[in-house]
């Protein structure tokens, strides 16, 4: 019988797909196969061929910067003298590694405290408290009862670590007054060594101690280093002024670490906890520069994370040394003057609220800050007693009224504006405006006197100042006019007054500076206009008005002040300084809106005050064997200082701004001394006599360093002793 076609067609397709289907299965084993024999033959030659990479590979190695206490850089005055330094010494390590327990922790303490004494002093009920539990863990841990953990544990959302704290902070209020006090003084000897101990990272070095380490102490511990695994004995640096001059600066010390505010911020820069660092002034400014180059090292680890070996890859370096501006012969001799004069106006009467004074003695042509005092009658809160301290900060972190100081910024600004002209001639006559007192001059009560613009310096004329003030408002005065000022007036005198550094900050390089305060402005406040012109509403810091006359002394150009003249590299011999790095030379911010015969002419008139007729300063400055220019200031102000209880009382400040000698000057200085009296009758001229005596100090300095051959830094500077025997640790600084 025949088949049907249409069922053998049927057999053949089911054939064909099946032997599809057949040779798919083939290639499919066929592909597995394969990629079994890649991932065999992979790992034979991950575990034959690279199996020894991959075990170094696990005894991994790691780079890490170690706080090796590298001495941070030295400071120096312009001719070498030091003024702050590094006293090595001797110092108790402790480094933990990553596999440390704490109970091995713990026996190391307890070993320690048999070979060295460790003040107790600085440990806290908080520490005391850890240690009775790390003590009596079983015992403490009971006074939480299940009940209470359960409770804690069934808060919502609550993490793991949330419950052992809530848990750890009802152990700590439960331990008893009672059980505290077992702890032993050998415990807390042990407690004071263990503390330190915990408080660094792994593999950082932890000062366990470094202030007072006998020679005993650091022999014994030396020999026992092999039973005190991470124990070391080596070298610490602590820092030393020999200067009591407060722009120095202060370093934290390794007790108290990097302070909490920047702690993110030198962790960032592989700083650890207990570093030393810069906290104020220099030593803050200058922080990267000083700090110096940790040893970095490479700690070799086994695969349980032991360190098997330890290999030095950099060396660290001293910090950078610093050459200052700063002259210490004529910062010591200006502080002594300083202080005398201020002493002598504190014992007059009526000085209740005189509590400072300051000068600031600058190069007008390079911005060197040659001399910065400040002086500050406080309270010793141990003994009582006054006693005069260091405010040379103060230069440039208070502000105060000028008086008449600042008149011939005013003079210029009319200049610059195109009211006045040198040739212009005012009256000084008391003016009275409509609503308004009568507003004079100290030595022309009634009458009127005309004058040009040197004989407004002279003599110190306010008028002369209060008619500018009116032209550049562009109201000429007239008697009982009214007064209402245009919105742009104040910008006009203040933006004008900044060309030469007043209100606002010079640039020095030093944190903190204030730029002063600036009284409300507006139409109504005419008035107030013309005591700006004369120095009586805006304040200013000393150093602004040193930066002011320095202005005006190197013929428009306001330069910035500096207290760092060179970086070098550390001393090889401690005989010579370092080789320079780097020199700071002037800064130009600005160049004032004046022509040189605008600023000659003015400069003609501060020689006036020192030598004319009728100057104000010429019973100081007329017979000085150099020539010198100046202006002097006295304002009538109300009291806002320290003293809250007599705010708003009457007072005078005193001031004195100044540049020598007058054809080529080399100094500019100036004299602050606020809240002089309360009688505001007395006629003072103490801030004219410290003035003089300052500029007499220099030229004689200078005369004796030639003579001697005393010459400032120079490649082959040779390191001079410091001026004072003052020797102040970093402990004791404040």
């Amino acid at each position: 019988m025949r088949k049907a076609p249409g069922k053998n067609r049927a057999t053949s397709v089911k054939a064909k797909h099946h032997s599809n289907l057949t040779f798919r299965m083939n290639v499919l084993f066929f592909a597995i196969f394969i990629l079994f024999s890649m991932l065999i033959f992979r790992l034979g030659y991950m575990q034959i061929v690279k199996g020894e990479d991959y075990v170094r590979i696990l005894e991994r190695t790691e780079e890490v910067p170690v706080n090796t206490s590298v001495p941070r850089g030295r400071m120096y005055d312009r001719n070498g003298h030091i003024l702050v330094d590094n006293q090595p010494e001797n110092a108790i390590t402790y480094t933990k590694m990553q596999t440390t327990t704490t109970e091995e922790m713990l026996e190391i303490a307890e070993k320690l405290a048999q070979l060295i004494e460790q003040p107790t002093n600085r440990v806290t009920l908080r520490d005391k408290q850890d240690f009775w539990i790390l003590k009596n863990h079983d015992a403490a841990y009971a006074k939480v009862t299940e009940a209470e953990k359960k409770k804690i544990g069934a808060q919502e959302n609550i993490t793991t670590s949330q419950i052992n704290s809530q848990v750890d902070t009802l152990v700590r209020e439960r331990i008893t007054h009672e059980e505290i006090t077992q702890l032993t003084e050998a415990d807390l000897e042990v407690l004071a060594i263990y503390r330190e101990m915990v408080s660094g990272y792994n593999l950082s070095p932890q000062i366990i101690k470094s202030e007072n380490v006998s020679a005993d102490e650091f022999a014994r511990v030396s020999e026992r280093l092999t039973e005190l695994p991470g124990v070391n004995t080596t070298t610490d640096w602590k820092r030393v002024k020999l200067s009591s001059l407060g722009i120095l600066g202060r370093t934290s010390v390794p007790t108290k670490g990097i302070p909490k505010e920047k702690l993110n911020y030198y962790l960032a820069r592989d700083y650890s906890r207990n570093d030393r660092v810069g906290e104020s002034y220099i030593e803050a400014q200058y922080e990267d520069l000083l700090q110096g180059q940790k040893t970095v090292v490479k700690n070799i680890t086994n695969k349980k994370g032991q360190v098997v070996d330890t290999v030095t890859t950099y060396e660290g370096e001293p910090g950078k040394d610093l050459v200052l501006t700063l002259d210490s012969e004529l910062q010591a001799e200006t502080e002594k003057i300083v202080e005398d004069e201020l002493l002598k106006l504190k014992a007059r009467g009526a000085s209740s609220l005189l509590d400072r004074a300051f000068l600031v003695m600058m190069n007008p042509n390079t911005g060197d800050v040659l001399s910065m005092v400040g002086k500050k009658i406080e309270k010793n809160p141990e003994t009582g007693k006054s006693e005069v301290v260091d405010y040379s900060y103060g230069n440039f972190t208070t502000a105060y009224e000028a008086g008449s100081a600042i008149k011939a910024a005013t003079l210029l600004t009319g200049y610059s504006q195109g009211v006045i002209t040198p040739s212009t001639i005012l009256g000084d006559e008391p003016i009275k405006l409509a609503g308004t007192d009568y507003k004079k001059s100290i030595f022309n009560p009634s009458g009127y006197i005309p004058m040009d613009g040197l004989r407004a310096l002279e003599q110190s004329s306010n008028v002369y100042m209060f008619k500018t003030a009116l032209l550049i408002n562009g109201t000429p005065y007239s008697y009982g006019m009214p007064l209402r000022l245009n919105e742009d007036t104040f910008p006009k005198m203040r933006n004008s007054y900044a060309q030469f550094g007043l209100g606002v900050n010079t640039g020095i390089d030093l944190p903190n500076e204030f730029s002063g305060v600036q009284g409300p402005s507006g139409p109504t406040y005419g008035g107030k206009a013309l005591d700006l012109a004369i120095g009586q509403y805006d304040t200013y810091t000393p150093l602004q008005l040193v930066q002011y006359i320095s202005t005006i002394a190197n013929g428009g150009y306001r330069i910035q002040p500096h207290v760092v003249k060179e970086v070098r590299e550390p001393s090889k011999d401690g005989q010579q300084l370092g080789q320079l790095v780097t020199e700071i030379g002037p800064t130009i911010l600005n160049q004032i809106d004046n022509t040189p015969e605008e600023i000659n002419y003015v400069k003609q008139g501060l020689r006036r005050v020192y030598t004319g007729s009728k100057g104000t300063a010429r019973r100081q400055f007329a017979n000085a064997p150099y020539t010198a220019a100046g202006k002097t200031g006295t304002a009538e102000v109300v009291y806002y200082g320290p003293l809250e209880q007599y705010y708003g009382t009457n007072t005078i400040n005193l001031t004195h701004v100044g540049f020598a000698p007058y054809e080529n000057p080399e100094i500019a200085y100036a004299v602050v001394i606020p809240w002089v009296t309360t009688n505001l009758n007395q006629h003072l001229t103490n801030n004219n006599d410290i003035a003089r005596r300052s500029v007499d100090k220099y030229f004689e300095l200078k005369a004796k360093y030639e003579s001697e051959k005393v010459t400032e830094s120079n490649v082959k500077q040779p390191i001079l002793p410091a001026i004072t025997k003052e020797k102040i640790g970093e402990d004791e600084q404040k």
